[in-house]
């Protein structure tokens, strides 16, 4: 199954663009879902639906399904036993009502649940190609890294019960009625290995760039322009592979655009900007319209204006953000693409098997592979688009 994520800054057209790029692709015979991760959805809106999807597929045209996702019926469905616990919990403590409800979900969860959507319509196999209308860059960045965030904090859990909960606190809980309260049952710790299983895979999944692409949406506006380089550089630092710049919005030039004429030169401008920034990135243009682009018969006029005669599925640009080579007897070398990257915020650093790459606010945390997990980082470099960090000596070995 093919899996496109779109993603920009908000207000720049992007449910437009991934719900005519889904279209285009049902009219060509592709059995398609279109998926909404944006808490504040608007794709039912853009589908034009007299009321909202929920979150379930439901048939727009004859190969196109669309759905919400809820984050509500996600956990209430997977996490629901673990949230009862906490959530009682934090009423014995005094907490009560939603606040204890919001105190029982775990960092990462709210962004877990649709990755864990698309692996299963991957394994259900009923689609050809998954589009995935995202939130805004910052929230799409959070759902990208919630496979690591998730597994620390799932690994936190599971820990604690391996070698505190099960050898000395369930055992003690018996005879002791306030422990037996604070201590969760093991149908609790059966969910939490539920949801971990259900996790695993999921990064290679989206790190893959023949099954699954990003695609930045964007105006030809210098602060979008600037946080779509930004949005750039994190989702290479995750491993995720960026194959197509979508720039929606333009004005046409040989038609009068009455008072937003001034408008054309400064957008042709940042249009060669954009050209300049993202090459060798394939880069689509969108036409600026004259009403709203809403409902399927106008969603169809977009996918053509994008995409023509090109297959809208086809994988674009697939050089992978991350490589690890051998460069001598024992000594390798781990590069990762990050484009626009400000080195003034860029801290790395090792932690046993894994190397924490930070740039700003946002962190990855990378699993090094086995033959790298002994050794010691050295000095890193930034070569052109691209950090390259060595590796050498066993660690504690000079």
């Amino acid at each position: 199954m093919r899996t496109l994520i779109f993603t920009g800054k908000g207000g720049v057209g992007k449910t437009s663009v991934a719900a005519s790029t889904a279209l285009r692709a049902a009219d060509m015979g592709l059995r398609t879902l279109v998926m909404s991760t944006d808490p504040a959805h608007s794709l039912a809106d853009s589908l034009d639906l007299e009321g909202p999807l929920g979150p379930e597929p439901v048939r727009i045209t004859s190969n196109l399904d669309a759905l919400e996702v809820s984050i509500y019926h996600d956990i209430e469905s997977n996490w629901g036993v673990v949230r009862e616990h906490f959530s009682q919990l934090m009423a014995d403590q005094g907490v009560q009502g939603i606040l204890a409800d919001e105190m029982s979900i775990l960092p990462g969860m709210e962004e877990a649940f649709p990755l864990i959507r698309i692996k299963k319509h991957k394994e259900d196999g009923a689609y050809d190609l998954l589009v995935i209308d995202c939130a805004p860059t910052g929230e799409t960045l959070r759902l990208l890294s919630a496979p690591e965030t998730f597994k620390w904090a799932m690994g936190m859990f599971r820990g604690a019960e391996r070698f505190l909960v099960k050898p000395l606190l369930r055992p003690m809980s018996k005879i002791t009625p306030g422990l037996n309260k604070m201590v969760a049952p093991a149908e609790v710790y059966d969910a939490v290995d539920n949801m971990f299983s259900q996790m695993e895979g999921v990064t290679s999944l989206l790190t893959d760039p023949n099954e699954t692409s990003v695609r930045l949406v964007m105006n030809p506006e210098k602060m979008v322009i600037k946080e779509s380089q930004r949005a750039l550089t994190y989702l290479s630092m995750y491993g995720m592979t960026v194959d197509t710049v979508v720039v929606n919005k333009i004005l046409p030039l040989d038609q009068d655009s009455g008072y937003l004429n001034h408008w054309k030169s400064i957008q042709q401008r940042y249009m060669h900007e954009v050209e300049h920034a993202f090459t060798p990135l394939p880069i689509y243009r969108v036409p600026y319209y004259s009403e709203e682009v809403v409902g399927v018969a106008k969603l169809r006029r977009m996918g053509q204006d994008i995409y023509g005669s090109d297959d809208p599925t086809a994988v674009r640009y697939k050089q992978a953000p991350l490589d690890i080579a051998k460069v001598g007897h024992g000594s390798y070398s781990v590069k990762i693409k990050l484009p626009f990257a400000d080195v003034s915020q860029l801290d790395l650093f090792q932690n046993g098997d894994e190397l924490v790459v930070q740039i700003g606010d946002f962190r990855r945390i990378m699993t090094l592979p086995t033959s790298l997990a002994g050794l010691e980082a050295g000095q890193a470099e930034m070569e052109g688009d691209w950090l390259i960090v060595p590796f050498g000596a066993p660690v504690g070995v000079r």
